[in-house]
């Protein structure tokens, strides 16, 4: 039996000696490997945390100190080393998440997957722990050094560092590859001196002394002011030289760093002195994403940031390609656009290829920002640079635009500016998550004023819908599309004036029939078998794909009018989606057609693929076809209208209020 089947929580880490703790590290790591193979999800991260995560845990008494994660991608080894070494399941319906999850165990904390919050936590908690009198429990948050550019997050260590009585250690790990290791005979002796002045400047002595020095000093007249400047001075200098500690020192904060973060006796010494120290504290680790795993230090793109199922012996995936993903196809056409209009830039939020922006830049690179992990600012940037003649095109993943809201309405709406937001991921996701899936961004949007969006069934419609897009110039428009693999083309048998593509009419050639089904995007082969069920029940239906769900087109009213019953498919949640906005638009043009909708429910859903959580919550064709029978018939409200001559459905007395 290896070391890690030993490991049932964090405690038993101390009873190994430094020999056995490089043994662990091994073995998490090939654990890690073979395991992510299997299943797919964050190798990369996960293997460039393995030491710093053991040091925590041994340093830290989790739960009773609490251990954040920000974004939480990096939690892997953080489950293992708390108890969860089945990663047979990982990302699966009924699995293990791939995030941390408190109905998994007492050690996770925060399972929102969203960046650079986890000090703003942190902070929260810290306070809570000063109030309630628990002063001497400790908060770890566990950040990337990405995640700093990310607003929020300073705006958190600016509240943390104002108080230097809470026992807070912002553990920094630092993969970016502009930071390149420090090698050499000189560079190695220094690294071996800077644990003993870490510790020596984090002693509570130290800084007693310190306070004594400058006092006397700033007392002593013109001469003690000039010393104390100039002794300052040099002392800032040299530490600037020594370790780079930049705005940390200047907010107030005690620095300890850098740190090798493959080490666990370095890491271990650093966290014990940012623990006794009593106040706020940053650990810079530097890490290295995908450390131990050749296939993955030399991948280019992302160091193996994600993977799905792959060899790993090579690291090459062993799925073959399907069809072509609605990124892919998105890349292609905005990078084509770029080619024709000078006045198009990408906006990105650190997530370049992800997004597929990729092919602009490399075309491009002078009209792509990367903006780091700080959604608010792209939306408002982008209204700056529409001001200034261009048309931006912000690309971020649906769950993310729930950041930039506020930009997105006063910024940008009110200010009419031409920006293209396109949401990658939209809808439901699959195996990320709750906080993954993009399933409340078009209930979100619909109370922006002016606000255009559209929703693409394939990938045709995908480039047609992203080129009138770019072409609104005095309102921000919105493109959604889904995760994974762009379906089948889905030819329309008429475009309607106002550019509503009809789908299918059954019978084909009728124009008044008993049930008209707006297809949101994607759904749109989902419309079509609920459509072609009902007709096997002699239920005859109109299929229609709105292409631009906002505004709504008024022949989408004009046909609702001449339907008993209209259906709206969409994978958003069903309060204050499109189809309720489509019954408002009805009842102000006095349509009294009733309306169901028909998409998510508004509840945080679990990790599954995408067929599986769509079963889960009813959208498939069965429960559709299922519901829509019953309302035609009259037994299930809403009522579909009845026909000539028959009695309207009932659903009893009225209740007495």
């Amino acid at each position: 039996m290896g070391l890690l089947e030993t490991i049932r929580n964090p405690q038993d880490l101390s009873k190994l000696t430094s020999e056995q703790l490089e043994q662990l590290a091994g073995e998490i790591r090939t654990f890690l490997i073979t395991n992510v193979a299997q299943t797919g999800g964050h190798l990369g991260p996960n293997l460039g945390v393995v030491e710093l995560t053991m040091a925590i845990h041994k340093v830290f008494d989790s739960p009773r100190d609490s251990i954040v994660f920000d974004t939480g991608h990096q939690s892997y080894v953080h489950k293992l080393l708390t108890g969860r070494q089945d990663f047979s399941t990982l990302r699966q319906q009924g699995g293990m998440s791939g995030y941390p999850d408190r109905a998994e165990s007492e050690h996770d904390i925060v399972e929102s997957s969203h960046a650079s919050s986890s000090l703003s936590w942190a902070d929260g908690i810290s306070r809570a722990r000063q109030l309630t009198g628990e002063r001497d429990r400790c908060v770890v948050a566990v950040v990337g050094d990405g995640a700093l550019t990310g607003g929020m997050a300073w705006e958190a260590i600016n509240n943390i560092a104002s108080d230097k009585r809470r026992r807070v250690v912002i553990v920094v790990n630092d993969n970016g590859r502009s930071y390149a290791p420090t090698v050499g005979g000189v560079a190695d002796y220094l690294a071996s001196l800077r644990p003993t002045i870490d510790s020596l400047r984090a002693a509570p002595t130290y800084e007693v002394v310190l306070d004594w020095w400058k006092k006397k000093l700033q007392s002593g007249g013109p001469i003690g002011q000039f010393t104390y400047k100039s002794l300052h001075a040099m002392k800032k200098g040299i530490k600037d030289w020594w370790a780079p500690q930049g705005m940390f020192e200047d907010l107030g904060m005690k620095y300890i760093g850098p740190v090798d973060g493959h080490n666990v006796r370095a890491l271990e010494h650093a966290l014990t002195t940012a623990r006794n120290y009593g106040g706020p504290v940053i650990v810079h680790a530097m890490t290295e994403k995908g450390h131990g795993y050749a296939p993955a230090l030399a991948n280019e793109a992302d160091q193996f940031h994600a993977v799905g199922i792959i060899d790993p012996e090579t690291g090459e995936p062993t799925e073959a390609g399907g069809a072509r993903s609605w990124t892919s196809v998105f890349a292609e056409e905005i990078a084509d656009i770029a080619d024709e209009r000078e006045d198009i830039v990408g906006i990105t939020g650190a997530m370049l290829i992800p997004v597929g922006l990729h092919k602009f830049a490399e075309r491009h690179p002078e009209r792509v920002i990367d903006v780091g992990i700080a959604e608010q600012h792209a939306l408002t940037s982008a209204a700056g640079m529409a001001f200034g003649g261009l048309h931006p095109v912000v690309a971020v993943y649906a769950t993310f635009l729930n950041r930039a809201f506020d930009q997105l309405l006063m910024d940008v709406a009110l200010h009419k500016a031409g920006v293209t937001v396109v949401l990658d991921r939209a809808g439901v996701t699959g195996p990320d998550g709750a906080s993954h899936h993009g399933m409340w961004d078009m209930a979100m949007v619909q109370i922006v004023p002016g606000l255009h969006l559209a929703a693409p069934r394939d990938a045709s419609r995908l480039r047609e819908e992203l080129r009138e897009a770019v072409a609104i110039a005095d309102a921000p428009s919105v493109v959604r599309f889904s995760k994974g693999s762009v379906g089948s083309e889905i030819e329309a048998i008429e475009r309607l004036s106002d550019g509503v593509d009809v789908l299918a009419r059954r019978p084909e050639g009728s124009t008044e029939n008993d049930v008209l089904i707006v297809s949101v995007g994607a759904m749109s082969e989902l419309a079509l078998d609920v459509a072609s069920r009902l007709g096997s029940q002699g239920i005859s239906s109109t299929v229609v794909d709105p292409r631009w769900v906002l505004p709504v087109r008024k022949s989408i009213i004009a046909l609702a009018a001449r339907h008993r019953l209209v259906i709206c498919i969409e994978d958003g949640v069903r309060a204050g989606g499109v189809g309720s906005r489509i019954r408002q638009e009805m009842r102000a043009a006095g349509v009294d057609t009733a309306l169901n909708e028909v998409g998510l429910p508004v509840e945080f859903l679990d990790h599954g693929t995408r067929s599986q959580v769509l079963e889960r919550v009813g959208l498939t064709a069965q429960q559709i076809t299922h519901d829509v029978v019953a309302q035609v018939l009259g037994t299930k409200v809403p009522f579909a209208r009845p026909l000539p001559g028959q009695e309207h459905p009932s659903t009893g007395s009225i209740p007495t209020l």
